[in-house]
């Protein structure tokens, strides 16, 4: 078992491992899960003698405004009060949602986070941040609100398909690009029956318990961790969320190092292609560039009229900045001969210098 500790500003406790023991704090429980991982609910909700549970559908899904009322809902029908106790068990939505919740409800009750994938441990789970979808983007709605704890028991992967599974350690590997750490960037061993993957995990962890304690509140550091995340954020809404997370993000990823290497940085195209070539996810939509301009009006990186881009300058080294329309567009096309479904044809538009 690794053991880590967020110390700033509000200090909680990080375990991954397997057969973790989850704390049982005095007062009322609650349990929301993900259907998909029912078996890990039930056998929880035993243990610690937990009554009032609700499973729901996991996937971005979860994150509507619709759903967030009937969990509120659900909560004070059992008539839950202040100091109850949420244990939030499922994959990064569920984990988003769930917080929120918390946040919310009766202006704030406690919370366990309990990850069941991938993309939930190194990412959803530990930094503060909870959220939900609007029609018009992703994570438009939310609140910073901390665990008691987060516990990553990894029994939950096994039953994970492999494209899941696969699909959050893109997270895991934008750390490695963010600290710079070649040991993140080797994602060919990874496997939910490795040897070395609680290390590895815990690994990316510690990548982003140092970003959030130098910046909790996403003021200025704490934004390299959208890495790749633009891009992202706007094919997922473009697509209506037909493009899973992980798959635009690792995209995200490959476009933000063609912007970097356009801008006079380093060549960092070769190690994405590394990743998705690991990942082998569907080609990417060949969707006009005007398509996602809705959605990249909308990202929460914006300051004014201006939105700005999360760089990689090299391994370790990102720039947040604005970049010109003409640049956007090159690599844009760029992108689109590597991952497109006609990858095999020349991209549109002229060559980058």
């Amino acid at each position: 078992m690794r053991s880590l500790e967020v110390r700033y500003p509000v200090p909680y406790p990080v375990q991954i491992g397997r057969s973790l023991e989850v704390p049982a704090p005095p007062g009322p429980k609650a349990l929301l899960y993900d259907r998909a991982a029912s078996s890990y609910a039930r056998r929880l909700a035993h243990r610690l003698g937990i009554r009032h549970t609700l499973g729901l559908r996991g996937g971005e899904g979860a994150k509507r405004l619709s759903v967030y009322g009937r969990v509120l809902s659900w909560l004070a029908q059992n008539a839950l009060p202040r100091d109850t106790t949420l244990y939030i068990v499922g994959g990064g939505s569920l984990t988003d949602l769930g917080g929120f919740v918390a946040a919310t409800y009766l202006r704030g009750i406690a919370y366990i986070s309990l990850p069941t994938t991938t993309l939930a441990i190194v990412d959803a789970a530990v930094g503060n941040k909870t959220g939900l979808n609007l029609p018009e983007g992703k994570n438009l709605v939310g609140a910073f609100h901390a665990p008691k704890g987060v516990y990553a028991d990894l029994e939950a992967l096994a039953t994970l398909p492999p494209p899941l599974f696969k699909e959050g350690l893109v997270e895991a590997f934008k750390h490695g690009l963010i600290r710079g750490d070649q040991a993140l960037l080797q994602v060919e061993p990874l496997k939910p029956d490795w040897a070395g993957l609680e290390d590895y995990l815990a690994r990316a962890v510690e990548v982003k318990i140092g970003v959030v304690e130098a910046d909790p509140t996403e003021q200025g550091e704490r934004r390299k961790l959208n890495l790749g995340h633009t891009l992202a954020h706007a094919l997922e809404g473009a697509t209506q969320g037909a493009l899973s997370h992980g798959t635009a993000v690792a995209y995200g990823l490959l476009f933000a190092a063609l912007l970097g290497q356009a801008l006079g940085g380093a060549d960092l195209v070769p190690t994405v292609k590394r990743l998705l070539d690991w990942l082998e996810p569907p080609p990417m939509p060949r969707l006009p560039w005007e398509a996602l301009s809705p959605f990249l009006s909308r990202d929460k990186k914006k300051q004014g009229h201006t939105l700005r881009w999360v760089v990689p300058m090299g391994l370790g080294w990102l720039e947040v900045r604005p970049v010109p329309e003409e640049i956007l567009l090159r690599c844009y096309a760029e992108l689109l001969s590597l991952a497109g479904p006609e990858a095999n044809r020349p991209a549109e538009g002229p060559p980058l210098e």
